[in-house]
């Protein structure tokens, strides 16, 4: 008599390893923070230092540039060490990058500021390198994606808090008058005035510093799990070489690099796209990128649950049609039905990135940690297309076509997903602890 046994489920998680993944999970929190205050200083110095649009688009190049610089040293340092040395070295640069405000400040110097940018920044890179595929790997590789789906949920609740913090501590501080006032003022009276703006600014980072100096001993303190991968022995350059012969990982990287252009792209020009259909102010308007940023922390939630039932490579496919199709309606649409439109985007966008990560990491093996590389480079994508969406809007004169730009970034997006959820299957080599 034959029995019909069933297939254990794989688990999310095992029980050993659930508080470093509780606490693996709580670092995504935190450099979610430090994205979006980012974001906000753009609109600081604008008015602290009476800059243009092209000198403050420094910051983000200062910021993105150093991710897509320090990706790579850190893949190598990884697989020579260890995820949890990558961890801890990642948060000591984004400590000791935001403790480089407090001189900044001092010297009320951009330049310096750049460089405390980019180094904080860097230490993001190294910990978004080491984070991402330590997740993948703590873990039965059947629920790697949806594991790391559940982490990155939590991302986007530092976005809110990042804005938040910006708003009440950065922001708030900032003097009313523009920048025909401060040329009319006296030399001493316009450096008092910026001295207590970049207080506000100097102040909320080395609060950050001091946090995570805290958070450095904790994760230093607590065993963490060691991955069962091998440093392959033939090096770098031979495995650049295996990665660029898999297509799936190739394709993922390309959609990763036009998915996080198309995010930055979205959210950079909301404000500005709410202020035009709706006629209301900066202030009113950022609460539609509040909502945004709400929906797609929740939206994060509900797609790890979907994942249980669905492929996420389906997933992927259907949320960017969806994204295609809502990006229409902010192009040809008006009012308040385009703005509820572009607010639903970022439902659409909010699985793409762990998603994406998760399906061109699988069957990489003892490549993992150096293919985590790529995809985190990829991130310079956010520099570069959103210029090109602005380059559109002026040349075109219209915030709407603009929108062509993060749709395109869409279609490659689809593509992936589909070409994922089509490819013949092949024999998964990720290692598991």
């Amino acid at each position: 008599m034959s029995q019909t046994i069933n297939p254990v489920k794989a688990e999310l998680i095992s029980k050993k390893n659930f508080w470093p993944f509780l606490l693996l999970t709580f670092l995504f929190m935190l450099w979610g923070v430090a994205h979006n205050m980012t974001d906000t200083l753009l609109a600081a110095f604008k008015r602290i230092m009476s800059m243009t649009d092209f000198q403050t688009s420094w910051i983000q190049l200062a910021f993105y540039g150093s991710y897509f610089c320090l990706a790579l040293p850190a893949a190598i340092f990884i697989r020579k060490y260890s995820y949890k040395s990558g961890i801890l070295l990642g948060l000591g640069l984004f400590a000791l990058g935001s403790l480089l405000f407090y001189p900044a400040g001092m010297m009320m110097s951009y330049g310096f500021f750049l460089l405390a940018l980019y180094v904080l920044a860097g230490g993001l890179s190294i910990l978004e390198t080491a984070a991402n595929p330590y997740i993948l790997v703590i873990g039965p590789p059947e629920t790697a994606t949806q594991r790391l789906n559940l982490a990155q949920s939590f991302n986007p609740i530092g976005s809110v808090i990042g804005v938040f913090l910006s708003k009440i501590f950065i922001l708030s501080k900032l003097n009313t008058a523009e920048a025909i006032d401060r040329t009319n003022m006296a030399p001493e009276a316009l450096a008092a005035i910026q001295a207590d703006e970049l207080a506000g600014v100097v102040s909320t980072y080395v609060g950050v510093a001091l946090f995570l100096i805290v958070v450095w001993f904790i994760i230093r303190a607590v065993k963490m799990p060691v991955a069962s991968e091998e440093t392959e022995k033939d090096g770098v350059i031979s495995g650049f070489k295996r990665l660029f012969k898999n297509k799936n990982y190739v394709r993922g990287v390309m959609a990763q690099f036009f998915y996080v252009g198309a995010q930055i792209g979205v959210w950079s020009y909301t404000i500005r796209y709410v202020m035009t259909e709706l006629d209301v102010m900066e202030s009113g308007a950022s609460d539609y990128y509040l909502i945004s940023l709400a929906l797609f922390a929740g939206s994060r939630f509900l797609f790890t649950i979907l994942m249980k039932y669905f492929k996420p490579a389906i997933l992927l496919a259907i949320s960017s049609l969806l994204a295609i199709l809502l990006s229409f309606v902010v192009i040809y649409g008006s009012g308040m039905v385009a703005v509820i439109a572009l607010v639903l985007i970022s439902v659409c966008m909010s699985l793409m990135f762990p998603t994406i990560y998760g399906l061109a990491a699988e069957g990489l093996g003892n490549d993992t940690k150096l293919g985590g590389s790529g995809l985190i480079m990829a991130i310079l994508g956010g520099a570069l297309i959103t210029a090109v969406q602005g380059q559109v809007s002026d040349i075109s004169g219209s915030i709407h076509l603009s929108y062509y730009v993060p749709m395109l970034c869409f279609v490659v997006v689809m593509y992936f997903g589909l070409a994922h959820y089509f490819q013949k299957p092949e024999k998964k080599q990720v290692e598991v602890v």
